[in-house]
């Protein structure tokens, strides 16, 4: 009781702030929460005329139909594995360095110019983002291409038609897209940094360098732990919309990944229960990928999402 009503008290003084939260809350329980109950139709042959109570039931065999019948199921998942590698190793770590320089310009003017000029491609759509990509990266007319040629007189390259390259402009268009964006919650952990612990620095002999070492990474570490954690949870996830505007026939080798064939298996077969079984499956890694890393983080760090 006395839990209760601390809580309660608690909610009432700060009520302003829970109706903020309110917007959000509801929004995961309306579109996150309420459809989870369609998971069912993963383990049953859903029919739309009989709907989720009255379909057949048939356990793990959309399951395995997927692992062991499919034929391109492990290229699916190696294809999504090694596109969220890329951008984990190159895109997760590009906000960090760029909030870091953002920090150390002394020009308050250029700071801000560079910051808005960075910011501005997160603003774009992906259809938009997708055109510019092809216009861009094409053999014939594509001002790269036209670059290459020019400056190192080399052969025009198809970017866009080789799959050893797919990965590469996938990861690099996020960067591009998303480095400027992502530098707001590390620039606001650097704001709460002590700035005498600058200055101890310096009076200690310490370069830029070191400042930057010691003192700015070490107050970045706990929205780096958390936002690394976050993005494990989102690890079998893909952008499958801009992947949907940039694969072809040429490039399925790399481009082809499990939203993808969900898409095409769920949306333009009528294969509801194959697709809900695949999309559970992604569900499932990400979620024990994410328990895993908060539990790791919180063994050896004070830093933890729960």
């Amino acid at each position: 009781m006395t839990n209760k009503r601390s809580l309660w008290s608690m909610m009432k003084k700060h009520k302003i702030l829970y109706l903020l939260m309110l917007p959000g809350i509801l929004y995961y329980i309306i579109f996150k929460y309420i459809p989870m109950y369609g998971i069912i139709i993963a383990f049953q042959d859903y029919s739309v005329g009989r709907g989720i109570l009255e379909s057949k039931f048939v356990g793990l065999k959309h399951f395995i139909e997927f692992f062991y019948v499919t034929p391109d199921s492990w290229k699916l998942i190696r294809n999504t594995v090694m596109l969220n590698v890329y951008d984990l190793l190159f895109h997760f770590p590009a906000p960090i360095i760029l909030a870091i320089l953002f920090h150390e310009i002394r020009s308050k003017f250029f700071k801000r110019f560079v910051q808005s000029i960075s910011y501005m491609p997160h603003f774009l759509s992906t259809v938009v983002i997708a055109g510019i990509l092809v216009t861009f990266l094409s053999p014939t007319t594509g001002v790269v291409n036209h670059f290459l040629v020019r400056v190192f007189g080399m052969e025009p390259i198809m970017f866009l038609g080789i799959p050893e390259w797919f990965r590469s402009v996938y990861v690099g268009s996020e960067i591009w897209q998303k480095v400027g964006w992502g530098t707001i919650l590390y620039l606001a952990a650097i704001a709460g940094i002590d700035p005498t612990l600058y200055e101890a620095a310096k009076m200690d002999g310490a370069n830029r360098f070191q400042q930057v070492r010691h003192i700015t990474l070490i107050g970045m570490l706990p929205v780096m732990i958390i936002l690394f954690v976050l993005t494990l949870g989102n690890f079998m996830e893909t952008g499958f919309h801009k992947i949907l505007l940039l694969y072809n026939s040429m490039n399925y080798e790399t481009s082809d990944v499990i939203n993808t064939f969900v898409y095409r298996r769920g949306i333009l077969d009528a294969d509801f229960s194959f697709a809900t079984a695949v999309g559970l499956f992604q569900s499932v890694i990400g979620f024990v990928l994410i328990v895993a890393a908060n539990r790791i983080v919180r063994k050896y760090s004070a830093t933890s999402l729960w």
